[in-house]
């Protein structure tokens, strides 16, 4: 662990609201939120872009949501992330597709 702050910090950052409304009201945003924290805030010495994704499946799995991708394809997004410095849109938008209600 590089930074046990940035990781307590980001079991919160789902939950944040602005004037009463919560600023990630759906599970994918929420999942979203977990995934772009841990990818792009480097809170591990190694494996932050794995911890971010899986850290993101889980939470939509314990929502009923399960992820399912092809071989390769959650690493492949987990890269477009950091390259493509992609938002809580587009991520939670991903996520979405790639998950079906239980």
């Amino acid at each position: 662990m590089r930074d046990s702050h940035a990781i307590l910090s980001m079991v919160e950052s789902p939950k944040q609201t602005f004037s009463g409304k919560e600023l990630y009201p759906t599970v994918f945003e929420k999942s979203a939120v977990y995934a772009r924290d841990i990818i792009m805030n480097h809170p591990f010495v190694d494996g932050n872009k794995r911890t971010g994704m899986t850290a993101a499946a889980i939470f939509l799995e314990n929502n009923e949501y399960p992820v399912s991708a092809q071989k390769g394809e959650i690493a492949e997004f987990a890269l477009r992330i950091i390259n493509d410095k992609l938002g809580i849109k587009e991520i939670a938008g991903w996520l979405k597709t790639h998950s079906k209600k239980r």
